[in-house]
This record gives C-alpha cells, structure tokens and sequence, in this order.
C-alpha cells in the first residue's frame, strides 16, 4: 500500500471500527458514535473497490444504527456503577432457520452480483454481505448470538480485504475477530 489519502483514510475508518466495536463489545451506547464515522469511511473505502455489496450494507447500517440508539437507550442498566445495555437470547428453533435462511440468501445474492455487476468478488462480498445484515438487526435488537454471525463475516471479511491488498482493513478485521470472542464471553455474563 502506498502512502495515499485512501491508505490514510484506511487507517482511519480502521480505528474507528475498532473503538465502536469494543464499545459495543462492553455494552456501551457510544459504540454508535464512532460506528457512524466508520460507517461513511469504509463506504468510501469500498466504492474505490468496486464492493457494491458491502457499500450497500454500510447504508443499512447507517440506518439501523439510528434506530440501534433509541432502542439500546430503552435497555440501558446500571451495572457495576456504568449504564450498559441489558442483553436478551434467541430460541434455539430460530437459530437454525436465521441459519439457513442466511445462507440460502448469501449464495442468491452473490449469484446476482455475478451475474448483473461488476463486482470483483461476488460470492465472498455476498457472504460478507448477507450475515451482517441479520447480525447488525440482531446487534441492535440486543440478542447475544448476534456475536458469532459477526465472527463469521469478519474471518470471510479478511479473505475478501487480503484479496484486494488492504492490510489495515485485513488488521481492523482481525481485531475485530478478537473483539467478537470477548463480545460472546461479555454479553453471556449476567449482570
């Protein structure tokens, strides 16, 4: 990588990825507001890449996380002295069918990609895609399980970043794999 305004701006949305995710890793409302700057450096990002998948979902995030705050202020508790959000579980029968159902709808859409645009890597942008929509609902409706779906998306997210060569996404990612260990193991603690 050379020393460009795009490899600046990588750093950038790289550091401010990590501190919304260890935010919301801790259960801390502020994850929002770095996750909104990430938001519009990593679209950025990946226009110059040609991820029409992950531009796509970055607008969805943009979106979901607006109404992420006013739903997280609802669940807000006070835990050891701080306010941190109350976290809720999935049904093991809705589990398996947001599985399947996830999959099945990863492969359509990288099919789409594929087939209708210019995309450099349909298939691991449609996989990378797909599960951190129903991730990011999950996150923001405050279940536990939406943890290893970002697992998921973040290991695929590092094939796909190493493939187009941007390390700071590739170490954003890896961090971020990381932050989701400690996210599983934090959001199962009861308060």
């Amino acid at each position: 990588m050379s020393d460009s305004p795009i490899t600046w701006l990588s750093l950038i949305s790289c550091c401010l990825g990590i501190c919304s995710v260890v935010l919301a890793s801790r259960r801390n409302i502020l994850t929002f507001a770095f996750g909104f700057a990430q938001v519009l450096t990593y679209t950025y990002l990946c226009w110059t890449q040609r991820f029409y998948g992950e531009i796509a979902i970055n607008a969805y995030y943009f979106g979901t996380m607006v109404y992420g705050v006013f739903v997280w202020r609802e669940r807000l508790k006070e835990e050891s002295g701080k306010m941190k959000v109350e976290p809720r579980s999935l049904k093991t029968s809705v589990i398996l069918l947001i599985v399947v159902t996830t999959l099945l709808g990863s492969w359509l859409t990288g099919w789409g990609l594929a087939a209708l645009t210019d995309d450099t890597q349909p298939y691991l942008d449609a996989f990378t895609t797909v599960p951190a929509l129903v991730a990011q609902v999950l996150m923001i409706l405050v279940y536990r399980e939406h943890w290893f779906i970002w697992l998921a998306v973040d290991i695929l997210s590092i094939i796909l970043w190493i493939r187009a060569g941007d390390y700071f996404m590739v170490t954003q990612y890896t961090i971020w794999c990381a932050n989701c260990i400690y996210g599983i193991i934090s959001w199962r603690k009861k308060p």
